[in-house]
């Protein structure tokens, strides 16, 4: 090992990671209550613009697509290069974006071909910044509060969830469009200021890490090659592409739902009542740190998310909508805290870039077929089966009612007892099931992630 390796593997023993995390997590959380702020006010601009659904939808194709594509090279390069500067170069890169869309809007240029185009570039500068933010965690932050961590990122975005929508429209009315862009651009600045004010140790090279060196090609490749080895982890990953399937799908009906049994004000509501459920879920992962078995967070938790899914289509009340979908989304924070955790203490520090894009990548393909998907199945499947004529009105529509909306119930009725499935497969599978005990940690008490604050 080099001495400056053995300089860095000193530093990261030092007492301060905690705080060195701190700072990353304000920074960044800045960061993306300016991109959500960006995000709600772009889609407005486009809708204002063209009027079109379509092209409404097509920024979160093209914010979505790229990143997964480039997923496996761009986990390579994040183990490659030192992870501060990887996220100091996604921000950076990001705000120029912004920049250049405030900028063509001022001047009077802006297009909607313009958005798409920066939007597909954001994603991918997105797409260098999640692995490299995750793994720099393993780093600076005790194993045993991986849990607590991962809560705070999750609450980071529960929180944008919820004040992004709102604090965007008044911002919209008194600064106009381009004036949003500058204070997202201010916020890139901010989080680059908190990354250069900290150090990241470089990991240890592993001799997994060591086996995996080569061309560029070869270490995107062994991403898979190193989960495919570990059942366990397969087994997660295919828990999570199917739980992601059922998630895209009902929770992008949630809204038109309401909308066909209430109004717009009360959809609002729902969408509020959603981010406070996230809100909570990472609040509880942040104070307790989750289950001490965390595969309990991701699958009993699993089978609360099932019930609640179901508990959402159930009833025709508003009211009631709001709180099956509040406690089904204060679900999604523990269950992804949970894996992260897990992912994070089995995976070696040095390849946990290349290892966490191909894990993403293969978890979140199913989001795009579900989100296209739902459309259909609600208009011409399920919503004609539960219309006031419909085939089901006369016995299903008895227990959860008939007419507009109701299809879409139904539908979540019907999805939602694939995550129970699933959840119930993992516990049936002795690898998913036991894989925090047969799979070693990778990391030591007294190493990555070892320091104490």
């Amino acid at each position: 090992m080099a001495e400056e390796n053995v300089a860095e593997q000193v530093k990261a023993k030092i007492p301060g990671g905690m705080n060195k995390f701190m700072v990353i997590w304000i920074g960044q959380v800045v960061s993306l209550l300016g991109s959500g702020l960006t995000s709600f006010a772009l889609g407005i601009w486009v809708l204002q613009k063209t009027g079109s659904v379509t092209n409404f939808t097509l920024i979160a194709v093209v914010a979505g697509l790229p990143g997964i594509l480039a997923s496996p090279l761009v986990g390579a390069l994040v183990d490659r290069w030192d992870r501060r500067w990887v996220m100091v170069f996604a921000d950076v890169g990001a705000g120029i974006g912004t920049l250049v869309i405030a900028l063509l809007l001022w001047t009077g240029s802006l297009e909607v071909w313009h958005i798409y185009i920066v939007v597909a570039f954001n994603s991918l500068f997105g797409t260098f910044q999640w692995p490299a933010y995750v793994a720099s965690i393993t780093l600076l932050v005790p194993k045993e509060q991986f849990g607590r961590v991962n809560g705070m990122l999750q609450f980071g975005q529960a929180g944008t969830t919820i004040a992004a929508p709102a604090l965007a429209g008044l911002l919209i009315v008194t600064i106009k469009l381009w004036g949003v862009l500058l204070i997202d651009f201010a916020t890139f600045l901010f989080a680059v200021v908190a990354l250069l004010l900290i150090r990241i140790p470089r990991p240890e090279v592993s001799a997994a890490g060591k086996e995996a060196k080569g061309s560029l090609f070869k270490e995107s490749a062994f991403g898979w090659t190193y989960i495919k080895a570990r059942p366990g982890l397969m087994g997660l990953l295919i828990y999570f592409a199917g739980i992601n399937l059922v998630t895209s799908m009902c929770g992008i009906a949630i809204v038109p739902m309401v909308l066909r049994l209430s109004s717009a004000i009360e959809a609002g509501t729902v969408l509020s009542s959603i981010g406070v459920g996230m809100l909570l879920g990472s609040i509880y992962m942040t104070i307790t740190g989750g289950p001490k078995r965390k595969i309990h967070g991701v699958l009993g938790f699993g089978m609360l998310f099932s019930l609640f899914i179901f508990l959402t289509g159930l009833t025709a009340s508003v009211v009631m909508v709001a709180i099956a979908a509040l406690l089904w989304h204060a679900n999604i924070p523990i269950i992804n805290s949970c894996s992260q955790a897990i992912w994070q203490r089995k995976v070696e520090p040095d390849l946990q870039g290349r290892v966490f894009a191909i894990r993403r990548m293969i978890a979140q393909f199913t989001v795009p077929l579900g989100d296209f998907s739902a459309g259909p199945l609600s208009d011409y499947v399920f919503e004609p089966l539960m219309a006031k004529e419909g085939p089901l009105a006369d016995n299903v529509g008895r227990v959860i009612g008939s007419g507009p909306g109701r299809g879409i119930g139904l539908m979540l009725i019907f999805f939602a007892i694939w995550p129970l499935l699933t959840a119930i497969w993992g516990y049936l599978n002795p690898r998913v099931r036991n894989v925090e005990a047969e799979l070693p940690d990778a990391i030591s008490d007294e190493g990555p992630g070892g320091e104490q604050s």
